[in-house]
């Protein structure tokens, strides 16, 4: 007798799910019903150095040396060192950090001491509601720390504790928005202009934020600082902010050719 037939068994093979694309490009609001993204942003360094002995100029001397290199800097006298400077630099590709500043500062004529603990390096970034995208990340934070009309600058890191980002969105909107309206006032008095800059990764002490604030005088942006520690952000969701560095600016120089070109906006993708 023959053996039966061995049961066929029907198969279906499902082709796997490809995983989405990374998106590393900024992202304003529509203008004109059409998306803003932009993949560029400004990098900005804080280093405060000393020399025990220096010359009464030195810190036109750091800012020749460095803007002679071609990069954009603003050269601030700390307040609460006298032997010491706040060397602010900038520019759209983070290689001018080691291509034009480290030049710059081997070649100023003075042994300097690098103060580790006030060094802040950040990258601007967008919150999806910039109308102009590319001013507000590549222009306004560059026309802020060299406006000469606002020589006073203090600059601090911050983290904000995991709770903030277990939020809900709608939850999350509403304390940012109550920080932002603070900001907002004091930006249209003229009493304290912010330059934002996110570092995820790029700070020793693992904070998430550099801010700046620069004005005409020093007591606003102290007053603004006060004013934000009433504020829900700050005071619950904030675990670590500073240390502070706070400077007048001295010496102020472009990056050289500016207004560097700014990349156009990308189309959007659609899906």
């Amino acid at each position: 007798m023959a053996d039966p037939p061995a049961p066929v068994y029907e198969t279906s093979v499902t082709a796997p799910v490809p995983p989405p694309a990374l998106d590393l490009r900024e992202h304003g609001a529509p203008r004109d019903g059409q998306p803003q993204d932009l993949d560029a942003r400004l990098f900005m360094q804080l280093l405060v150095v000393r020399a025990a002995t220096a010359p009464a100029d030195l810190g036109r001397t750091l800012g020749d040396s460095i803007a002679g290199q071609g990069a954009g800097v603003v050269i601030y006298e700390d307040v609460n060192d006298p032997s010491a400077f706040g060397v602010l630099t900038f520019g759209v590709d983070p290689s001018v950090f080691v291509d034009f500043v480290r030049p710059g500062l081997h070649t100023c004529g003075v042994t300097l001491e690098i103060r580790h603990s006030l060094t802040m390096l950040g990258r601007t970034y967008s919150t999806g509601y910039e109308q102009d995208l590319p001013y507000w990340l590549l222009e306004r934070p560059v026309q802020t720390v060299l406006n000469p009309a606002w020589p006073w600058a203090v600059w601090y890191p911050l983290r904000r504790s995991g709770a903030f980002e277990k939020l809900e969105p709608r939850e999350r909107g509403a304390v940012l928005r109550e920080h932002g309206e603070i900001g907002k006032q004091y930006g249209a008095a003229d009493l304290a202009h912010d330059v934002r800059l996110a570092c995820h990764g790029l700070d020793q002490n693992d904070s998430e934020f550099v801010i700046g604030l620069i004005g005409k005088d020093l007591y606003p942006l102290s007053h603004v600082v006060q004013r934000m520690r009433g504020t829900r952000q700050t005071s619950e969701y904030i675990s670590q902010m500073g240390p502070f560095f706070v400077g007048r600016a001295i010496y102020r120089a472009a990056p050289q050719p500016w207004p560097a070109p700014l990349p156009a906006p990308e189309p959007a993708r659609r899906p």
